[in-house]
């Protein structure tokens, strides 16, 4: 079988769709990028999802780099990592300015 090695661009756009990959997380996201600073809070009191759900999808998108957290008890600071969040629009974007050839395969 052959392996094939992915560029570390193809990773990371990888990992960052898989984190976007789920309604909750593009929620979350939504939510703390409107945020004029970090929130302070409990995440779903705001949004519709259960607390341990949130806990699961904030977890993702922190593994991703997408979010930061910081415990300071007895409240938890979530924001944009915004570095990573750049990163991330510049990927997409470069992704999706590639025009597909021209095919008659597809109809």
């Amino acid at each position: 079988m052959k392996t094939r090695n992915y560029t570390e661009r193809e990773e990371r756009i990888a990992r960052f769709a898989k984190a976007m990959g789920h309604p909750a997380r593009m929620a979350i996201l939504h939510f703390l990028a409107s945020q004029q600073s970090c929130f302070f809070g409990e995440i779903h009191e705001v949004l519709p999802i259960a607390k341990a759900t949130v806990s699961q999808h904030l977890k993702e998108l922190k593994d991703a780099g997408l979010i930061q957290g910081e415990i300071e008890t007895p409240k938890v600071r979530y924001c944009i990592n915004r570095d990573n969040w750049r990163l991330a629009r510049s990927l997409f974007a470069e992704f999706f300015s590639d025009e597909p050839r021209d095919s008659s395969c597809c109809g």
